[in-house]
């Protein structure tokens, strides 16, 4: 492993974790606006619900791991809330055994340490009607509904403040956009690129409001070798050199 050691930020969740290095996804922006900060760390797995986490949650999460994370970023909810298949296979989970299941995973998180910090993302909407479309002869019918997903996400953000656990609100954060049913959604499920944007924004404005010791908002955390050295470029000057361990003009969006 690479020296000196970065705080670990790991993502926990099923394929809104994992496809959020694709389209322009979340985690490519925390690891843009983290990438002298803190090492992120993608543990997403498509098509997965609350149960197959908790099945290798000691796998992903051990007790006795040499290093833990400052923060985990959790999501699960969106497979959970689907509805039944009359077959009984299928990803769904009844609401009273996802929140158990989430509350276990919660509190095996919480115990890894006394420093560690979490970040729920609640269950978002999703465009029902092009869900429908997608429906293609691979999969049996996808039962995908806004009602569905609200109950999951409010009971999820109930949950969260019963176990003193940040969470964001997706649910509703994702239709404050007029256009979002279009905007937000490459195939009405997962995250576009203005998607993924105000999943960061609202992650990044937790990380700055929480009262947390050490903060983990980017700005306020090292940068690592961030030291003037006479090997970066020369200034107009042609005495100094400047410094760019906190250069972000390059960035599309100047993050708060």
């Amino acid at each position: 492993m690479a020296a000196p050691a970065r705080p670990l930020f790991v993502l926990f969740g099923s394929s809104i974790v994992q496809l959020s290095f694709s389209h322009g996804g979340w985690s490519s922006h925390l690891s843009d606006i983290y990438s002298r900060k803190a090492d992120i760390l993608l543990r997403g797995y498509y098509g997965w619900n609350s149960r197959r986490a908790l099945q290798v949650l000691n796998q992903v999460f051990p007790k006795d791991a040499a290093i833990q994370p400052s923060l985990v970023i959790v999501y699960f909810g969106g497979n959970d809330s689907m509805g039944p298949h009359s077959s009984g296979l299928g990803p769904h989970v009844p609401l009273h055994e996802y929140i158990e299941n989430m509350r276990k995973i919660l509190i095996h998180i919480q115990g890894l340490s006394e420093k560690i910090r979490i970040i729920v993302l609640s269950c978002p909407p999703v465009n029902e009607e092009k869900v429908r479309g997608n429906t293609s002869g691979i999969f049996s019918e996808l039962v995908r509904t806004n009602e569905l997903c609200q109950s999951y996400s409010e009971a999820c953000i109930k949950l969260c403040k019963e176990l003193d656990v940040k969470v964001v609100d997706l649910f509703n954060a994702l239709q404050k956009r007029d256009d979002w049913m279009n905007a937000c959604f490459t195939d009405g499920i997962h995250l576009a690129a203005e998607g993924s944007k105000i999943v960061v924004k609202e992650i990044l404005r937790v990380l700055k409001e929480a009262e947390w010791e050490p903060c983990l908002h980017w700005k306020s955390m090292p940068t690592e070798f961030a030291e003037d050295s006479p090997y970066d470029l020369v200034a107009a000057d042609g005495k100094t050199t400047l410094n760019p361990s906190e250069w972000t003009f390059y960035r599309e969006i100047q993050w708060g």
